[in-house]
């Protein structure tokens, strides 16, 4: 569906800024203390990786504070973060789509890694992607009274199936040699304003929940063969967010096998101004190498 892209980056970023003060230094530090029921920090320091979602934070801050508490206990200097970037232009979109039609991702100029320090395009600064990620790494560091890691942020575009091909992944590769490595990603939005037909729009409770699981965890399936351009069809069909960050950590960290940890949603029927159900899947996601 086509939405006012402008517009919807504005209403998403005020509700960002409104769930953040409902949720207020006591409820950061809840879904951090809440998020210790996870240990995920042998994940990383073994080299594998953890995906977050980037979804209200009233509903799933505990998952994304989960993965800051892993991040903080697993010893590393460096952090290295493939996040998504939004298609928040009309000509980001439409290269998007064109890309997943099959078109060489070289015509655009997107195509490539953005993030902080890379000369060039600066679309990732008007992201909301990675907000609630840097509150609870500030809310933690700051509780346990030291800085923490370096953490880099990168955010790679128009994969197109072939990560080997992307500018910037030798530095993406690099820096990933001597960091640990999580992304983040919101990998099933659902209903009527996404534009699923309403005898196959489902409440989250109502069968929609079920959904989401099965259909994220064969995503799952499909990247763990490394079948990058498949993963990319995959995340139109479902309407993932995360085809480009998919791909690089895979590629970046090479065969793994992943699970759900667990698995909520966040209500957007207000948001998109369609009737429910509207909604979007918020799951935390483990990637355990290969031995």
């Amino acid at each position: 569906m086509d939405y006012d892209l402008d517009r919807l980056r504005a209403e998403i970023h005020e509700l960002y800024r409104r769930e953040h003060d409902a949720m207020g230094e006591h409820g950061t530090l809840e879904r951090l203390e809440q998020a210790r029921q996870w240990d995920l920090a042998p994940t990383l320091r073994a080299g594998g990786v953890l995906v977050f979602p980037h979804a209200g934070v009233l509903d799933c801050g505990h998952q994304i504070a989960a993965v800051v508490n892993a991040c903080l206990d697993s010893g590393a200097d460096r952090v290295l973060v493939i996040s998504v970037l939004h298609a928040f232009t009309n000509e980001m979109e439409q290269a998007r789509r064109r890309v997943a039609a099959g078109e060489d991702p070289a015509q655009w100029p997107f195509w490539g890694v953005q993030g902080p320090g890379i000369p060039g395009r600066d679309e990732w600064r008007g992201d909301h992607v990675l907000i609630s990620f840097r509150h609870f790494w500030h809310a933690e560091t700051k509780r346990r009274g030291r800085r923490g890691p370096e953490v880099i942020e990168r955010y790679p575009y128009l994969v197109g199936g072939k990560p080997e091909r992307l500018p910037g992944i030798d530095e993406l590769a690099r820096l990933a040699e001597d960091a640990v490595v999580v992304s983040t990603a919101d990998a099933f939005h659902h209903g009527l304003g996404y534009g699923d037909p309403p005898e196959r729009s489902f409440h989250p409770h109502e069968g929609g929940l079920e959904l989401a699981r099965r259909t994220i965890e064969e995503g799952m399936d499909i990247l763990a063969r490394g079948d990058y351009w498949g993963y990319n069809q995959h995340c139109v069909s479902a309407k993932s967010d995360a085809r480009d960050a998919g791909q690089v950590f895979r590629y970046l960290r090479g065969p793994m096998h992943g699970r759900i940890l667990d698995l909520t949603y966040s209500d957007a029927a207000d948001l998109y101004h369609h009737p429910r159900p509207t909604w979007v899947a918020a799951a935390l996601m483990e990637w355990q190498l290969d031995h």
